[in-house]
This record gives C-alpha cells, sequence and structure tokens, in this order.
C-alpha cells in the first residue's frame, strides 16, 4: 500500500488501541481514552484563549509546560509561566469584543493518560491552529505542550 510518505506495511496501519487499566481492587478493566474529559480540557483552553482569566490558567496549563512556534519568522519557546504574563499584558478578546472561533480538528490517545488535541482558535484579528500535548495527572488534563502556528489573519 502506497501512502503520503511512501510505501506502508500491514502492521504499520493505524488500528484504534485499548489499554488495560489496573482498578484499585487490584483487578483490571479493558478502557480507552477518556474522550469527555479531554474534551472538557480543551474547551477550557478555548475559554482561556478568549476570556484571558488568569485565575484559570493553572487548571489548563501544567506548570511545566512550554510553548513553542514562529514569532517574526523565528522559533520561540516560552514557559507557561511566559506566556501567563503575555495573556496578562493584553486586553482579551472577550474585553475586545472579538468574536469567537475554535474548533477541535483532531483528538489522539497515546495511552490513557497521554493524548493530542490539534485545534484552531482565533485570537482578536489572528487564527491559530495549535497542536496540544495534554496528560493526565491527580485526575486532571493540563497541556504540557503547546506547538502554535499563525493560520491566517483577518484583515479589520
Amino acid at each position: 500500500m502506497m501512502g503520503a510518505f511512501g510505501h506502508l506495511r500491514k502492521d504499520m496501519l493505524r488500528q484504534p488501541r485499548r489499554y488495560f487499566r489496573p482498578t484499585p481492587s487490584g483487578k483490571g478493566r479493558m478502557m480507552s481514552g477518556d474522550v469527555e474529559g479531554l474534551q472538557a480540557a480543551v474547551q477550557r483552553y478555548f475559554d482561556l484563549m478568549y476570556d484571558s482569566d488568569p485565575r484559570h490558567f493553572e487548571r489548563v496549563f501544567a506548570p511545566t509546560a512550554q510553548l513553542h512556534g514562529f514569532r517574526e519568522g523565528r522559533l520561540t519557546m516560552w514557559s507557561a509561566a511566559q506566556f501567563k504574563d503575555v495573556m496578562a499584558s493584553r486586553p482579551s478578546p472577550q474585553a475586545l469584543k472579538a468574536p469567537r472561533e475554535e474548533a477541535i480538528l483532531l483528538l489522539d490517545f497515546a495511552a490513557p493518560d497521554q493524548a493530542v488535541a490539534k485545534v484552531r482558535v482565533r485570537i482578536g484579528a489572528t487564527v491559530f491552529v495549535d497542536c496540544l500535548t495534554y496528560h493526565r495527572a491527580d485526575g486532571e488534563w493540563r497541556i504540557t505542550n503547546k506547538a502554535y502556528n499563525v493560520e491566517r489573519v483577518i484583515p479589520s
């Protein structure tokens, strides 16, 4: 079979995965990813990108999170703390009465407690496509890495 990146073997084709996870009783059960929990976490991300409320930042981003993307043609990296400061330093899209535009493009689980979300989100006049790596720790999904790209800028 030929794919976009050359020849694929049958065993390389993407198959749905199920994971064995021990329960507190010591018995195991089969489970797939926590889709509803991850969707709720992505919605919290969308809400934070719109309202920029710093009180919700720690529920969305892990303190060790890093953000990578291009700024003025150069690859940059911000820590979660730096990004929180950037958000706090500018008016929120909500305060500017900017329209919301957001969509989940992809959700993929690497393991029961690790997933990737590819999303589109508008912040002011800029529309981003973000690849968000999530980890679930202590029952909460948080972003541990964000790779962002400007998809388009909407003329004013």
